[in-house]
Parts: C-alpha cells; structure tokens; sequence
C-alpha cells in the first residue's frame, strides 16, 4: 500500500474516531415517563434533577440550588394550542432561567415564584398530536429545563411543589401525583362541558379577560412591519391612569417610529453598540426611538392629538386614561401604532415573532396580571377609503389581562353612623410605609387606630393627635403609648350611616385626596350585598348599580358634568397657621326599602362590603359603629317607658 492510501486509511479512522466520542459524549434526551403512555390527553411531570448548597451559610433559611424538568406532552387527539402550565412552588423559590418557556404573567428572570407561577411556551407555543405527526414526540412534547434557589430543603430531601395543572380552558386535570421521591404527575383529560381545538382549527378563539391588548401587524415587510396596539377595558370597575405599557422584545427588534403613544425614553444606544447597528450601517439611528430589549410606552398628551407627526389617531391622546365601559364605552380603550425594525433571520415579509412579557400598570389603579400573546384570527378595520368594507390584518395576537389587587392599597375607608358621635377611621398604615425602623420607633404599627371626633375628618393626620387623645380622654377610653401610626393613603373615604327609617335609609359619602395628584374623571363604587338592590339616587354625583361578576351589588358614582375634577390637597388660607386642606366631594345617596324586605341597616346591612376608588380596591375597617352611648340612651329611655306603662297598667 502506498503512503498515499495509509494517509487516507488514517484520516478515515481519525474522522470515525472523533464522531464516536463526538456523538457519546452529547447529552441524552430523558426518557418519557411509563405513566405518560397510559394517559391519552395532557401528560404533565415536574421532575426535581439535582441540588446542591449554596452561600451563603445561614442555620435559618440555608439557600440550596436546584434544577428540574417540566414535560409537557399532548397523547390527545387535538393540537394544544398556546400550552399554559401552573406550577405550585412552596419552598420561597427564586427562578433563575428557564429553557422553551417564558413566566405567563411577564416577570422578567430571576423572581420570587414562592406562590407559585404560570409557565408558557415559547418559541413553540403549540404541541401537535399523534395523529398530526405520526408519533413524532419532538413535535408532541415540551421540555422547561428550571435553574433556581430554593430555601430550607437540604438533600437528599426533594423540595417538590405542591401541584402542577394545566391552564388551558376547556381541560381538566385532577390533583397531581407523587411518583418515587423526586417527580409530580397528572393526566389532564379534555373538559366535556367545553371542545379542544379540533383537528385544522388555526386559531384559538378570542378569549375574555378585565383587560385585552390586541397586537395586529397591518403593513409587514422584508426587514420591518407596522403593528397597531389596541388596549381594551372590559372590567365595570377596571381603570388606568397614565398608562405604562411594557414589553419584551425576543430577537433584537427595534422601534423606529410611533403613532398615538411615545416611549418613555427616547435612546437608540443599545442598537449602536449591538448587532443592530452592524446590519443596518446605513440607518440614521439618531431618529430610532427605542433600541430598549424592554421598551415602557406611554399615552401622549390631549394637546398632540392633531399633531400630524405623532397624533391623528382614533382613541390616543388622552394622557394615558382608561376609563371602565360603564362610565364611558368611548374612553375604555387607547389605540397606538408602532414600525418594527428585524434581524436576520427574520428578514423576509412572513417571519413575524410578536413581543412577549407583556405589562401593564397604572397610576392609583389595581394591577393587571398579562399573559402570553395568543395568535388569533386576524382582526378587521373599517377600509380607510369610505368603502363599505372591511380590512384584515396581516397576523394578529391577544394578551389578556386580569385584575390583581395589590397588596397594599392606596386607598381607605373610615365609617361613621348617626348611632355614635364617634369616627372609626382608616386602619393603622392601611397603604403601607410602616416598615421602616424608623417608624417603630416613633408610632405603633400595631396599635389600632384612635377613635376620632367628626371634626377631626377634615384634618390631616399629622394635625389629628390633640384632637384624637382629648377624645380618647373624654370618652374614658386608653391612649397608647406610643401612638398608632397614620394609614399613609393618599385617597380616604368616608361612610356615613345619615338615617334609617321605615321605608328607607340614606348615607352620606366624602371622598377625600390627601396626595398632589389631581383626578379626572374619578369613580368611586361601593357593594353593598343586601341594600344596592334598593338604591334609588345619590344627589351630588352621577350614581347607578352595575354588575359585577354576575351580581347586581354594586353602585358606582362619579362626578356630575363639571364636579369630576377632584383636586389634591393645597394649603391653607394661612399657610403659617391653618391646616392643609384636602381635595373634597361629597354626596348623599338614598335607598328604599321595598326591594330589600328585611333589611339590617344598622346592624351591617347599611355598611359597603367593598369600596373602590378608580378601581383600586380600598383598606376598610375591621369593625362596625356600634350604637354607642346615643343607642345606650335609647335603650334607658324604652326601659323607662316600658316601665311606666307597666305602672299605668297596674294603677
């Protein structure tokens, strides 16, 4: 043999040798589980791999790392489309990456999922089934490879979660199991009081929620597009004020220009450093608007509406108020349009990947939990020509959005009744900002709020303390020591219990702005689970009953035509001297009786469950006014009377 052929000979064996240990050496795919085949819908298993402890060293709460296996796998007939999956964590988990899946609600990595969390998939959000595919299980399953920190279960114990189920509407998934020491399984099975999507359905239908963000691509192109941003509010009591929209973009896309809404920061400096910069030399980046991976955009001013670079669109303008459909179906949504610059590989006029994590919040407003954008069937706008017909877009996604009230409000209640001479005002630190060192030292954060005479409402709490412990005093009641500390909320309201009567009663509300900011358009609502039914006017404000979820207890006011401005607290007269005085607007409401046969009033019955000011569902008192010492007088008096007749009767 020649050297010629030896070389050969050799590189042959070389090449085979390197692809053996090339191949070997790759890590292997973990087998499905022998439960997964005897289930014939959604398979899921959280599977805990490996953990180890971590610093640093603490005998009362010792981190640990771990790492586990999320499977998703579709053994029904039907695709599942946008796959959704709960996970119950319970040992004050810190998620750190996640593989083929983002957190259902838009938290960016890490975050605490010690409540539990909502996994998504992405980028391949659907799972075909057998029958699509042939059995091939790369295209049927899902695997979310988990990175994180766990707290207090040291190995070889398994801090396993509590459960893990589907989301997805129209599935039902009973308890999960616990198989060996270190796996949760559950076999989700089709819901019969609800159909899967069936086999050749493209999209799933359009979903409900308190809130929908509608993402439509109405001009694409090779290397940009443009997409309209439409946010609805479909909450009776939903509301934003100066709206902040976020989200995130996943393939370097950058916004270019904007219509109806405008970044909160202007900065192309990210694209001129990164990739963006190198593929698109020639761009004058100067005008990018935002080369953010997580862009904030905000509604624009009223005064830009005719602004014919960045307003002259339906719905925008309007300083980031949405207001609920029952006050007014015009104001409950803002629509924006944005242009979308692409990377490659995505150049070409189909390769669409729309922004994921989205986020919405408000000034004083309740918080809205997101989910992923779900492809839906395109949307259709009127023709911009006149025609008499319809335009579909390009490609359209749904977010939908819930209300989540937050855990410390910015807002309270205080009662009061024709009963007593005394206010049970908002709860100690009701909204917080009692949890400094500082603030233990100086008032009690457990201490229960001082009983007040009716003056002392107007005052703030600052002013309150000569007032609240000569009341105390006079009332023989104790003063601690030191003293409670205030409820720290920007928006108080009070409730007035005014007359109870044979056939109806009345109440008087006093919404109060201690804060600098200014509300227009403010609401208030009020359940009242046995007396709404009865509502009959509320004099001072515009006042109605609406439903919510189902339940005709609720009414709502807001200011009347040119009163629904409330105005934020300013000084005094004489600043030197007077207190500061807050933004005020009162109004008495009036109830029948006819429609609430049996009705309590004083007893609870006339006392709001729930109150919510623009949405925010607001602190109330732990107790009820109770007759007080004008009941115990009524009550002498009707003993003494009794007593008399009795006298009368006898003589």
């Amino acid at each position: 043999m020649s050297l010629m052929g030896l070389a050969q000979n050799l590189i042959i064996l070389l090449s085979l040798f390197t692809t053996i240990q090339l191949t070997s050496s790759q890590p292997k795919t973990p087998p499905i589980s022998p439960d997964a085949n005897l289930c014939d819908g959604i398979f899921l298993s959280y599977t805990y791999s490996t953990g180890t402890k971590i610093k640093p060293n603490d005998t009362k709460s010792q981190p640990y790392r771990f790492e586990s296996v999320i499977t998703v796998l579709n053994n029904g007939r039907d695709e599942l489309k946008s796959w959704q999956v709960f996970v119950g964590f319970a040992h004050k988990e810190i998620l750190v990456s996640a593989t083929n899946a983002i957190l259902g609600d838009g938290s960016s990595l890490p975050v605490s999922v010690e409540n539990g969390t909502t996994f998504a998939g992405y980028p391949a959000a659907d799972l075909k089934s057998a029958i699509m595919t042939a059995g091939d299980v790369t295209q049927m399953e899902a695997r979310v490879e988990l990175v994180g920190t766990q707290f207090g279960v040291a190995p070889p114990n398994v801090p396993l979660p509590k459960n893990i189920t589907l989301v997805n509407v129209g599935w039902s998934c009973p308890k999960a199991t616990q198989r060996g020491k270190n796996a949760l399984q559950v076999c989700c099975m089709p819901d019969p009081k609800n159909k899967t999507s069936p086999v050749g359905v493209k999209f799933l239908p359009r979903q409900k929620g308190d809130l929908t963000i509608m993402y439509d691509i109405t001009r694409p192109y090779a290397s940009s597009y443009w997409a309209q941003v439409t946010i609805e509010n479909h909450n009776p009591l939903g509301r934003l004020d100066n709206w902040d929209l976020s989200f995130a973009w996943m393939k370097d896309e950058f916004i270019i220009q904007t219509k109806g809404a405008y970044p909160s920061i202007v900065d192309s400096s990210a694209c001129i450093d990164g990739p963006q910069g190198k593929y698109y030399g020639g761009l004058d980046f100067s005008n990018v608007l935002s080369c953010a991976r997580r862009p904030h955009i905000i509604d624009l001013p009223l005064t830009k509406y005719n602004d014919s670079n960045l307003g002259l669109k339906p719905y925008c303008c309007r300083n980031g108020t949405i207001l609920p459909p029952s006050m007014d179906p015009t104001k409950s949504k803002s629509v924006f349009q944005m242009e979308v610059y692409k990377m490659p590989p995505d150049v070409n006029i189909s390769a669409i990947t729309p922004p994921q994590s989205w986020q919405i919040k408000g000034n004083l407003n309740p918080d809205y939990k997101c989910g992923p954008p779900v492809r839906v069937s395109a949307s259709e706008f009127p023709d911009p020509s006149g025609l008499p017909s319809n335009r579909t877009a390009f490609a359209s996604w749904q977010v939908v959005c819930n209300i989540s009230q937050p855990a410390i409000p910015s807002c309270c209640v205080s009662f009061s009744s024709y009963l007593n001479d005394s206010i049970i005002p908002c709860k100690t630190c009701a909204c917080g900002g009692c949890s400094s060192d500082r603030v233990d030292r100086t008032c009690s954060t457990t201490s229960p709020a001082l009983l007040l005479p009716p003056q002392a409402l107007l005052i703030p709490f600052e002013n309150r303390t000569k007032m609240a412990t000569k009341w105390a005093e006079l009332k023989h009641r104790r003063v601690p020591n030191p003293l409670p500390c205030g409820d720290n909320c920007g928006v108080s309201i009070n409730w007035h219990l005014a007359t109870d009567y044979r056939g109806g009663w009345t109440a008087r509300v006093t919404i109060f702005n201690w804060g600098g900011t200014n509300f227009a358009d403010w609401f208030a609502a009020v359940e009242l689970k046995n007396g709404a039914p009865g509502f009959e006017k509320a004099y001072s404000f515009n006042g109605t009953t609406v439903a919510v979820n189902g339940k005709n207890s609720t009414v709502l006011m807001e200011g009347l035509p040119g009163l629904n401005y409330l105005v934020g607290e300013v000084d005094g007269k004489n600043p030197s001297s007077d207190y500061r005085v807050p933004g005020k607007q009162q109004s008495v409401i009036s109830f029948t009786k006819k429609l609430t046969p049996g009705i309590n009033v004083g007893a609870g019955d006339g006392f709001p469950t729930k109150v919510f000011f623009n949405g925010q569902q607001c602190s109330l008192p732990s107790i009820l006014p109770s007759n007080g010492h004008r009941g115990r007088v009524y009550t002498f008096l009707l003993i003494v009377l009794s007593f008399l007749s009795l006298l009368i009767l006898w003589g």
